[in-house]
């Protein structure tokens, strides 16, 4: 908005409104992110300082916290010193340690936005949100529904405006109730200006305006933002933009305030005493937010200081030392970081690496008999490469309480008088004894372990989503990235592992942040079986031994998944020929399993529910339970405790206890000279690792405006995004 002229101009407030909006992709690409990426150009603490004041969020811990943290020791004094030294000026550190530890502070979250459209409440004692948001939402959710409801929407491929006009051409009743309402939806001319000029009537008030209305449910206009701009975030599209929507909820406005008041209402600044202070005006820096960033650099640094002195004096030399019996890639992901610790303490002859857990081969899949493809890739990347399930052994399990059937009348009514019994029964049962169904969302179901895939390109055949499997060339270019950017280009095991994760739960709308980010919320196996399809390949082998990496014949490659929630692996084409590799697979498949176990162990000593001194065996058994569980909406903490990630030799960290806090990317800088590789991994982790702390620490110090809140008033939306109860908000963020 031109601030000196006073002219409202449409197309940038919408872009502004798209900065600052949530942009949480829709539940089955459930991707973590930066939940104040609009704010990531600035320092750390003035975003935090700007979106608080401007937004009204809580963007740190409370006071309260930060001192029972120092009290607990979490919090050292000695840091504290440290911290004061360094930031203040000479003398005053005694003063502002005081302030830290017995000021006398308000915890103030109040923003700038909301407080020129709360005016209706004072000037016309009328709530527009609560008279308009629960029709508004459901008739939103019923449009982009992806097949959760009984009855599709009657028209849904012309366009959300298109749409409703057609709907109110031809239907006998409307869902406006006023003439003006009808007469401005039906004229195509009419835009955001003019529905403006109605309500507000003062061109300086409108961007204002605008920024609290659609931050009153900020999570279905971010999530309307993000399909506009990526419409190929649905399975089943729709046409549907910001623009859109704004209209239609100014149009519910008049029509609210017609149905009430008639026409002789005046536009809100004709009637406004006072105009509010401007959304994005300077925000200061107060003592109290001072004292805040004081706390928060003394808690980082508490705990920095100890990892630090740990990886100091972790000096361990294993080069040479023992035989390498095999070598295992795992995701960066910090869930595989006490994993890798075991599989190395139960076998001295093991080696783990650490690597974005796509493997670098980045595309489409299709699965057998598969009507859309997904992608398996991070998020930013568009694949040019779609691979097919070709075949497969798959014997899917049904279950009739799931029938197309259940929806038809008679078919419907019988059901629910007979099966629909046994349904309460049953669902009583697996209470108390959970097992795995075919409702469960099982990671090992994403690809038949026996299925034969489309890796190589043979013909250039072209499909809808690029060309089907890499040539050869291409496949040399990825294994050779891969293996040198972890450092990985000698000294080469009988059996190399590429090990991709994934998740398995029952009652868990956010299944997808739970499998692998780099995947795009999908298990990592098919990436596995890729990999490993291209470093086994002759030709590729060829080309890479040109390109000074010497691959023994002997050495073969094995994929493999880790299900993180039960602790569990699946190997892929691991039948050998030779008996003596077969017999090295048996002996390397008992150290994965014993690690596996003792991995459960400590996973569950954050489990209310699971006995962590019980029996290995029985504690294991446990936590499998537990990911099938219905009454278990946390089959396990994911990135719940993630603060580090950690590039570099295995070296600085095997055998550290990191207690799953940190991301780790091998890398060895001694074949990197001029710092390419760890370019390209610093790009990513940066960004993707960056992403999920922040999205787990502004869920947690503001699980109400910038988290999903508790899971257990979870209602599913349309397939797409979850809201407490049947007409609330999109919750963004991630619940508590």
């Amino acid at each position: 908005m031109n601030t000196k002229e006073n002219i409202f101009r449409e197309e940038n407030v919408i872009h502004h409104l798209k900065h600052f909006l949530p942009s949480q992709a829709p539940l089955k690409d459930f991707i973590h992110h930066n939940t104040l990426h609009a704010f990531q150009d600035k320092n750390f603490y003035t975003a935090l300082t700007e979106s608080s004041s401007i937004f009204g969020y809580k963007t740190s811990l409370s006071l309260a916290e930060y001192r029972d943290l120092y009290h607990q020791g979490k919090i050292r004094e000695e840091i504290i010193d440290k911290i004061l030294r360094s930031q203040k000026p000479s003398g005053e550190d005694e003063i502002w340690k005081a302030r830290m530890i017995s000021g006398q502070y308000k915890d103030s979250f109040a923003g700038r936005r909301s407080h020129l459209r709360n005016n209706w409440k004072d000037l016309y004692n009328i709530d527009l949100d609560l008279a308009i948001q629960p029709f508004m939402f459901r008739f939103l959710c019923s449009y982009l529904d992806q097949g959760i409801a009984i009855w599709g929407f009657p028209v849904w491929n012309k366009g959300f405006l298109t749409t409703i006009r057609e709907m109110e051409r031809n239907t006998y009743t409307s869902f406006l109730k006023t003439p003006r309402s009808r007469q401005l939806l039906m004229d195509r001319k009419c835009e955001i200006s003019d529905l403006l000029k109605i309500l507000v009537g003062d061109e300086a008030l409108y961007e204002h305006y605008l920024f609290d209305q659609q931050f009153a449910h900020p999570g279905w206009s971010g999530m309307v933002s993000v399909l506009e701009d990526s419409p190929g975030s649905l399975l089943d599209q729709r046409r549907i933009t910001l623009q859109e929507f704004i209209i239609f909820e100014l149009l519910l406005e008049i029509d609210t305030l017609d149905n009430k008041f008639g026409e002789n209402w005046l536009p809100m600044a004709m009637r406004l005493k006072n105009k509010p202070e401007a959304l994005f005006a300077p925000v200061p820096v107060t003592e109290y937010r001072e004292v805040l960033h004081l706390w928060q650099d003394a808690y980082e640094w508490s705990y920095y200081d100890q990892v630090l002195a740990g990886i100091i004096l972790n000096k361990q030399d294993n080069s040479g030392s023992t035989k390498i019996r095999f070598q295992a890639l795992f995701c960066i992901d910090d869930r595989e970081c006490s994993l890798r610790r075991y599989i190395e303490d139960e076998d001295a002859g093991a080696r783990t690496y650490g690597t974005p857990g796509f493997f670098g081969v980045e595309f489409y899949f299709q699965p057998m008999d598969g009507k859309f493809t997904m992608k398996v890739c991070p998020a930013p990347v568009t694949p040019k490469y779609l691979i097919k399930e070709v075949s497969d052994n798959k014997k899917n399990k049904k279950d009739f309480h799931f029938s197309e059937h259940t929806h038809s009348l008679v078919w419907g009514w019988l059901i629910t008088h007979t099966i629909g019994f046994w349904s309460a029964v049953r669902l009583f049962i697996n209470v108390f004894t959970p097992r795995l169904s075919p409702a469960t969302t099982l990671s090992f179901r994403h690809m038949d372990k026996h299925s034969r895939l489309s890796v190589e390109n043979i013909g250039d055949h072209e499909q809808e989503h690029g060309l089907q499997g890499f040539t050869v060339n291409e496949m040399a270019d990825r294994v050779e990235g891969l293996l040198k950017s972890i450092g990985l280009i000698t000294d080469f095991a009988p059996i190399i592992y590429a090990v991709g994760h994934g998740a398995s739960s029952v009652n868990n709308t956010h299944y997808a942040g739970y499998d692998c980010g780099a995947c795009s919320g999908r298990p990592g196996s098919v990436n596995a079986r890729v990999i490993c399809y291209m470093a086994n390949h002759p030709e590729v082998r060829n080309i890479l031994r040109q390109r000074g990496i010497d691959i023994p014949a002997t050495t073969i490659f094995v994929g493999a998944l880790h299900d993180t929630t039960r602790d569990e692996i699946e190997f892929y084409d691991d039948i050998f020929p030779d008996l003596a590799k077969s017999q090295l697979h048996q002996h390397n498949k008992k150290v994965f399993q014993n690690a596996l176990a003792r991995n459960a162990r400590e996973r569950s000593r954050r489990f209310d529910t699971t006995q962590y001194r019980t029996n290995l065996g029985k504690l294991h058994e446990n936590v499998k339970k537990r990911s099938v569980s219905l009454f278990e909406p946390r089959p396990e903490l994911n990135h719940a405790t993630n603060c580090l990630c950690i590039v570099g030799r295995r070296e600085l960290t095997n055998h550290l206890f990191l207690d799953r806090r940190a991301f780790m990317n091998s890398y060895d800088y001694s074949i990197d000279p001029e710092g390419k590789y760890l370019f390209n991994i610093l790009k990513a982790a940066a960004p993707v690792c960056g992403g999920i702390n922040l999205e787990y620490y502004f869920s947690r110090v503001d699980n109400l405006k910038l988290g999903a809140g508790t899971k257990l008033p979870h209602n599913v939306m349309g397939l797409i995004g979850v809201a407490n109860g049947i007409d609330g908000d999109l919750r963004p963020g991630l619940p508590n």
